[in-house]
Order: structure tokens, then sequence, then C-alpha cells
């Protein structure tokens, strides 16, 4: 008579951030039958998983392959039809208890539920916080809307993400070999638009790589993300990328990058709203400093210097408190047209300079960036000179932005609308150069030193890294600024000879030396913090406000 064959029974891991257990198979021989139906239900299942990868990548890459989306309940629900929960299953009550485990460590106050504030303390304590992260499991997993989740909503979260990072695995995971190196991240982001180098790839391996292989096995993808409402690798990349946006009142850095999903979806354009709206904020809020950097611009000199409490007295005693703002309007009015134009131009000018399915070189997309901006001025400049002589104005000499126009035209012909047109095309290069090397070196140097322990930088690095990347590029490209609107004004300044840009800087030199190129830095400066700081709020209230998911 045959022994009984005991169940094959299975070893708790623990994980080493969260103190989650991966159950793992032991080694015990079962009996032929069970190892046939095992292997066929694996064989299933990894088909299974394939065939939805694949659709799901050509839904996402716009192939012209008919694709339907699969929600997780339907996947859960085909999946529970089509495999028997045997050994193969992911969750046994290994699992069960881990997850258990994991709840009661997140659950500080007993009472059966976890909370935001539970779970974001739970998060800083295993040193997986992540901003924003808390939220969002607890807005996904609440069934019933009572802003917490109990065990039942907890486990079924944890279920049903980890399916989806079982699927964001297989997709990376091009060899089959049960693990991702960077040359697979590398080749996954490529198709999604996004290019890295090898260096960047192995920093955001490093930052789940736990045995220091250099590889990232199942256990240690499934553990960096497990707690993370993000399910696939894009994320990582997208820190860098729709994070922020610093308008600090130029408009000549390289435009945004939205992969080929985010454009097929109504990502983009929401990402441009709220791009847009955080502009007009900040540059209502900063508009009495960008007055009185236009004012040191145009009218200080050696002789007649203009400091910045003198520069705001005068501007108050002409027109009152509200002359402060003289010009605004038409400066948040044209951030939409030129926002459209620059994006649609880049996307046209990318296409027109990388190969058919090719990925674009950085240097091609630093050109295609400059371009556009290039393209997006020449539309608008007009507003751009109405917007210098509409701050430069005094009190009762325009009745509003129409008949400012109509008067230059009346006066001066429509070529005064491209005043100092030649140093602002001139500026953008610097800008937009120097804005973008210093951007992605301070990156670069953060991810060296810190990628081993997270990919995501924090609000804090992102926003030092575009502050300081962004007022590089102001120096570089100042005295150009300061050219053109002095060639703006002109006019308005009665004078009866119209320079040209070099001799207007070598009087400006010859009168002034070459720090009178930057007259009017110190308000510039002063306004890039508080710039940046609104422009971020309004930005994440926006994004929030418009179903973005960070």
């Amino acid at each position: 008579m045959d022994r009984a064959v005991a169940p094959p029974t299975t070893t708790a891991v623990p994980h080493k951030r969260c103190g989650l257990s991966v159950p793992l198979q032991n080694t015990q021989t079962p009996k032929p039958f069970v190892i046939v139906y095992v292997w066929i239900t694996r064989w299933i299942n990894e088909r299974w998983t394939i065939w939805i990868n694949n659709r799901i990548n050509a839904l996402q890459h716009g192939s012209s392959v008919r694709c339907f989306h699969i929600s997780s309940a339907m996947f859960q629900a085909l999946r529970t039809a089509l495999l028997p929960r045997a050994g193969c299953s992911f969750w046994d009550a290994d699992s069960e208890r881990s997850y258990q485990e994991l709840f009661d460590k997140l659950d500080t106050n007993n009472d059966g539920k976890v909370d935001v504030a539970e779970l974001r303390a739970g998060l800083k304590k295993m040193g997986m916080f992540r901003h924003g992260a808390a939220q969002k499991i607890v807005l996904t997993g609440d069934q019933n809307q009572d802003g917490c989740l109990d065990f039942t909503e907890f486990t079924k979260y944890l279920k049903d993400h980890e399916m989806k990072l079982r699927l964001t695995f297989k997709s990376l995971d091009r060899n089959n070999d049960g693990r991702i190196d960077a040359s697979e991240i590398q080749q996954a982001l490529a198709e999604l638009g996004i290019e890295i180098n090898r260096e960047a790839a192995q920093k955001i391996l490093q930052s789940m790589d736990i045995d220091g292989s250099m590889m990232v096995d199942w256990n240690e993808f499934r553990e960096h993300f497990l707690l993370y409402p993000a399910f696939n690798l894009e994320e990582i990349i997208r820190y860098w990328k729709h994070s922020l946006v610093l308008d600090i009142g130029d408009s000549l850095s390289i435009p945004d990058e939205f992969t080929e999903e985010e454009k097929s979806s109504d990502v983009w354009w929401k990402q441009l709203v709220a791009g847009a709206a955080a502009g007009a904020v900040s540059r209502t809020g900063t508009a009495p400093l960008d007055r009185l950097k236009v004012f040191m611009q145009v009218h200080s000199s050696k002789t007649h210097r203009i400091n910045l409490i003198g520069g705001f007295r005068q501007m108050i005693m002409e027109g009152g408190l509200m002359s402060l703002w003289r010009g605004n309007g038409i400066n948040v009015l044209k951030i939409a047209p030129e926002t459209a134009i620059k994006f649609m131009a880049y996307e046209q000018y990318k296409k027109l300079l990388s190969s058919e399915g090719k990925k674009i070189e950085t240097h091609k997309r630093f050109i295609a960036g400059s371009m556009a901006g290039a393209t997006a001025q020449t539309a608008i400049y007009p507003m751009e000179v109405l917007k210098t002589r509409l701050t430069l104005r005094k009190t009762g000499q325009y009745a509003g932005m129409f008949d400012c126009a109509k008067k230059i035209l009346r006066k001066e012909g429509a070529i005064a609308f491209y005043k100092g047109y030649v140093p602002n095309l001139i500026g953008i290069i610097p800008y937009a150069g120097i804005d973008l090397a210093v951007y992605e070196t301070l990156k670069n140097t953060w991810l060296s030193y810190h990628a081993k322990d997270s990919a995501n930088p924090g609000v804090l690095v992102l926003l030092g890294c575009g502050t300081i990347s962004s007022t590089c590029g102001q120096l570089a490209s100042y005295p150009l600024a300061l050219v053109r609107t002095r060639m703006q004004a002109q006019a308005s300044l009665d004078v009866s000879d119209q320079p040209s840009m070099s001799s207007l800087l070598r009087t400006i030199v010859a009168k002034d030396g070459f720090f009178g190129l930057y007259r009017g830095i110190l308000p510039n400066f002063m306004k890039v913090i508080p710039a940046v700081s609104i422009s971020y709020v309004v930005y994440e209230y926006m994004k929030t406000g418009l179903g973005i998911s960070k």
C-alpha cells in the first residue's frame, strides 16, 4: 500500500523592508499527476499573462491590433474561472497570514481599520514613504467609502495590486529569465518614448535591488512596489517628468515630454492646462516685482540709479498701488497660445529630426525644443511688445491692450510689433541649453548618491533642481533680455534714433560698464522663490482637480 503523499508545504521568507513574508514552495516531491497538473496550470497562467501583456502593450503603443481594457476585477474573475487554486496560486494561507501581520503592524490603534494617517506613519517607519502614496492606497481600496481600510479591503487591494505588478514584471523581463537588468529597463522605457542612458537605468535598478546583484527578481520588484500605488516602472521616471511646473516669468525652456500613451489619452492636455493655470497665478502673484524689473531695465542707469524701494515708491506715487500690476493681464493671456504652439511645434520638430520608429537623442531633443520655442515666440511676439508698453505706461496713456495696439500700429507701423525680436530669438539657445544641462547634471548627481535608497527625489530636491537650472539659464540670457526690453520700449521713451542690437549693447557697456547689462536682475532673482512656490502649489491642486494621477 502506497504511503499518502503530504501536500507541498510552504516556507515564508520575510521581506527586508516591510516584513511581509513571501511564501516559497519547498522541494518535497508530489505524485506524478500532481506535477503534471501544476505544470499545466502554470503554463496556462503564463500564456494568459503574456497574452494580456501583449494586448496592453499594443494598446499603449498605438498598434492596430484590436484590444480591450481589462480591469483588475475582470482579470481576477477570469483567472479564478480558468485557473483552479492549486499549488501555483499566488495567494495561499501564508500570504493571508503575512497580510494580516502587515495589517496589524499598520493598525496602531487596534480598531480593525487603517486610515490615511496610520498608513502614512507606517510607511515612514518602514522607510517606504512616498508623497501621496497613503492617500492613493486608501482611495483605491476603500470600497465602502468610509475613509479607511478594513482587513478585507486591505487584502483585496494588495491582491489586485500584486496581480498588476506581476503583469508589469513579466513585460519588463524581456528574456524571461525571471530577473530585470539595466538593459531591459532602458528598452522598456525607450518603447514608452523615454530615453535614459545605462548609468541612469542602473541607478533606478539599485533603488529596487536588495541583494546587490544589479538585477531585480520578482520578490525584490514586488517588495519595492507593493505598498506604492504606482505599478509600472515608468512612474519612477515621471518623478523627473511632470512632477512640477516652474513658471518664473520666462518661457524659453524645453517643452515637457509626453509618452505615446499619454498623448493618446487626455493626460497631455490636462498637464498643459494645469501648467497654464499655475503660470497665471504665479505671474499675478509676482507681477509687482516683474514690473519693477522692467522699470529698472529701461529707466535705471549709472547716473540715474533706481533701487528697490525707490522704484516701488515712484510707481505707486505715479499710479497708485494697483499700478504695480500694469501689464499683468496680457502677460497671463499669452500663456495659453504660447504653451499650445510650443507643444504642437515640438512634436512636429521631433518627428522631422528623428528616424522612423527610433527614439530621439538628447541633442536633437534640445534642437527641437529650441526651434519650438522660437516658433512660439514668433507667433506671440506682438503680445510681448504690448506687455512691455503696458507695463511702462503712465496713467491715462492707454485705455487698454487694444487701444495700445491701435496706437502703436498707427504711429509706428506693423514693424514695431517685432522690435527686439532678434535678441529675444538669440536668447533662447543659452537659456534652454543651460537650463537643460544644469537640470540633468543636478538630477544625475542626486541619483548617484541616493538612488540606492529611493528613485523618488522628493519635492524639495525637484524644486531646488528646477530653480537652480532656471536661474542659471536666466543669468546667461539676461543681457539679451535687457536689450530686447530696451528696444521694445524705445518709442515710449521718445528716442528719435532707433539703435540696433549691437549698437545698444555697446552703448550700455560704454555708459554703465559690464554690470549695466544686468540692470534689474535683483528683483528678477527675488521673484524666483515665490514664483516657484506658487506655481508648484497651484499645479498640484490643478492636477488633483483634473484627476491626473501622479
